[in-house]
């Protein structure tokens, strides 16, 4: 029974890498259309990427380094962090670009490694090593082979790296310049290592991150996420299976050792038990706040986020505002967790280390800061959907944050969203606030669920009842294209005959084809609706998210509500509505929501006292040159994680 339930486990684990954090996507076809801004079909890879004579189908990688080195390396305290290092051909001495998290890079180079079988990308090491980098691979403390005790996100985490940095740094095989690589946790691990200030660091290039664990993905919008935690404990152990294969086949007896005394002991700082004794924001939780600490960072950075991220959401507690914005580049992309691996960003990231890691003068600091992908797709499936995704148009701005126009767009009845002027008053045609005495919906009755499946874009089947549990409000036909980008805010004026509540609101494009587009998606707690003043805007909700500013609700009360739709870029073209749906939260990727339980009926107001509205920013022409947008919308399936389906309201 115990072989069998191991087995079983490694099966689950097995399938969450190869789904969540692997991508395995659904295949889809290129979306067609020209290409602008130097990006173009069928673009070669990078210089020294190896990608076009070892692609990703070929799963037993063969060793590219001209040697590998292996050791432990002392954190402040005496701890021991397990490291791998990667060395290119040549004499050396070489810059380095560090992966450091807690799942398996420092077994880099072994054998699970060269059957694919590792958190990051191989080719992606293969890229860097051919490019005359070092890639240090180091195991956070507690995780894998490493010593410690495992606390996510913890002060030391950052700490840790600054060792780690100046101890790669110093080894007779480096020159002393330091770069870091990887997202998701081996992204938050270079921003909370930056804000360490380690000497040699010279620049990152962070992706897909958690800035504020809590609002970003344990409680997005302050409503409970547990789902995402629950799985990402079973790939995190499946990741030092990864780990233990190679260690056995090397005859690493002490990682084997370590391995399993770390199994034991992180059980008792498991993610899990973390948000059962800490369910609201404390000082517990906001050690944990990386983004409140990038302000110290003095390095350029390199940043990457997904609209539709799966994983840790593209909010990433807009840490990019505190960093000194004339080293920031920044790219933005739809699709999934894993688009740091597409080889369109690979070009753009080994310009970056070349010119500030390795310090040649190609000019990548002259280049635009900001770039937008729009309508990215991938002509392959599998693990080569991410390295050859490539996006159909990019906009640049010359730096951040790029330049927007609030339009307004208000709440009617008869299920209209009447759009008006940049600040919701009268647009000059007749139109203005919303009017109607509001609607109502049974609460909590789910909405449909979006990409819950790994291996496709999908909507999920409408729920039984939906009509009963959701609110859609739509557009008129849109005279000319709407370029929406950034974030955006439904600010809702609701009454519940309930002390509290968790809305949904989903926006989408209804096509003149009768095909209904995911956009993005948002949440709230109503009683977390208190907001920042210092950090919201008109476009951009931000809760205070304390305990001493959470309210209940008074039934029959109206309050207002700013559900934040996080960051997206989207082109709304002539012909089409905008769609908002209101309902109770559902799954959304990885992230499954335990919504407040209590029945009730939830009204949305949307009078002259209580105009409800949706704000969305349009792109300012004056950010940048701005390219012709195409006309001819992409095929339905084509646009990663932006899934159809037939208009559900089309009968009415």
């Amino acid at each position: 029974m115990q072989d069998r339930h191991r087995h079983a486990q490694r099966a689950k684990r097995k399938r969450w890498c190869a789904s969540l954090f692997g991508s395995a996507l659904a295949l889809v076809a290129v979306a067609p259309g020209g290409f602008a801004q130097g990006v173009a079909p069928g673009n070669a890879p990078a210089p020294g990427d190896a990608n076009a004579s070892h692609p990703m189908a070929q799963v037993q990688h063969q060793p590219f380094w001209a040697k590998r080195l292996t050791g432990y390396l002392a954190a402040r305290d005496g701890t021991q962090l397990r490291y791998s290092v990667l060395l290119p051909k040549g004499k050396g001495p070489f810059p380095v670009i560090v992966n450091y998290s807690g799942y398996d890079p420092g077994s880099i180079g072994g054998a699970a490694y060269l059957d694919d079988n590792t958190a990051m990308a191989v080719n992606l090491d293969r890229t860097l090593v051919e490019a005359g980098y070092a890639v240090a691979g180091v195991n956070a403390r507690g995780t894998a082979c490493s010593e410690g005790q495992f606390e996510f996100l913890a002060r030391s985490y950052g700490q840790d790296g600054r060792d780690a940095i100046e101890f790669f740094a110093a080894q007779g095989w480096s020159n002393g310049s330091v770069g870091m690589a990887n997202w998701s946790w081996a992204g938050m691990s270079q921003i909370a290592t930056a804000a360490e200030r380690p000497p040699h660091l010279k620049a990152i290039a962070p992706g897909m991150v958690l800035g504020d664990a809590r609002l970003d993905s344990w409680a997005i919008g302050g409503v409970p996420a547990p789902n995402f935690v629950a799985g990402w404990w079973d790939f995190l152990h499946g990741r030092w299976d990864s780990a233990l294969q190679s260690a056995r086949a090397e005859g690493d007896n002490r990682c084997v050792a370590q391995i399993a005394t770390n199994l034991k002991t992180a059980e008792t700082a498991r993610v899990a038990d973390i948000l059962t004794k800490h369910p609201l924001r404390d000082d517990y939780i906001e050690i944990r706040h990386l983004g409140a600490r990038t302000g110290r960072i003095e390095v350029p950075i390199l940043s990457m986020e997904a609209f539709q991220d799966e994983a840790t959401t593209p909010r990433e507690d807009y840490y990019q505002d505190n960093l000194n914005l004339e080293k920031l580049w920044f790219v933005q992309t739809n699709g999934p967790h894993d688009m740091y691996e597409s080889l369109v960003f690979r070009k753009t990231l080994l310009g970056f280390f070349d010119r500030f890691v390795k310090g040649q003068d190609n000019g990548f600091d002259k280049g635009p800061h900001v770039q937008v992908w729009l309508e990215t797709s991938t002509a392959t499936g599998g693990r080569l959907a991410n390295e050859n995704s490539q996006p159909r148009l990019v906009v640049n701005a010359p730096r951040y944050p790029a330049a927007v126009k609030p339009v307004s767009f208000e709440l009617s009845s008869g299920g209209k969203l009447v759009q008006g002027g940049s600040d919701g008053k009268n647009d000059g045609r007749g139109e203005g606030r919303g009017e109607g005495r509001g609607d109502d919906f049974a609460y909590p009755l789910p909405g449909p669920t979006v990409n819950a499946d790994f291996l496709s874009d999908t909507w999920g089947p409408l729920p039984t009842d939906w009509r009963k549990g959701s609110l859609a409000y739509t557009s008129a036909a849109m005279d000319d294209t709407l370029f929406a980008y950034g974030s955006a805010s439904a600010d809702l004026w609701v009454a519940a005959t309930g002390s509290d509540a968790d809305l949904q609101v989903t926006l989408t494009e209804v096509r003149p084809d009768g095909q209904e587009m995911f956009v993005q998606r948002g949440f709230l707690r109503l009683s977390d609706r208190v907001q920042d003043d210092s950090r919201s805007n008109p476009l951009r909700p931000y809760p205070l998210d304390r305990p001493e500013t959470m309210a209940s609700l008074t039934p029959g009360e109206p309050v207002l509500g700013r559900v934040e739709l996080t960051k997206f870029a989207h082109l709304f073209r002539k012909g089409s509505r905008l769609r908002l749906w209101i309902d109770t939260p559902s799954q959304y990727g990885g992230n499954g929501f335990a919504p407040y339980s209590q029945p009730q009926t939830i009204t949305v107001l949307h009078d002259a006292q209580h105009p409800s509205r949706l704000l969305v920013g349009q792109w300012d022409q004056a950010s940048g040159v701005t390219p012709k947008l195409p006309e001819e919308r992409p095929a339905c399936g084509t646009i990663l994680k932006q899934p159809c389906r037939p208009d559900p309201l089309a009968s009415r």
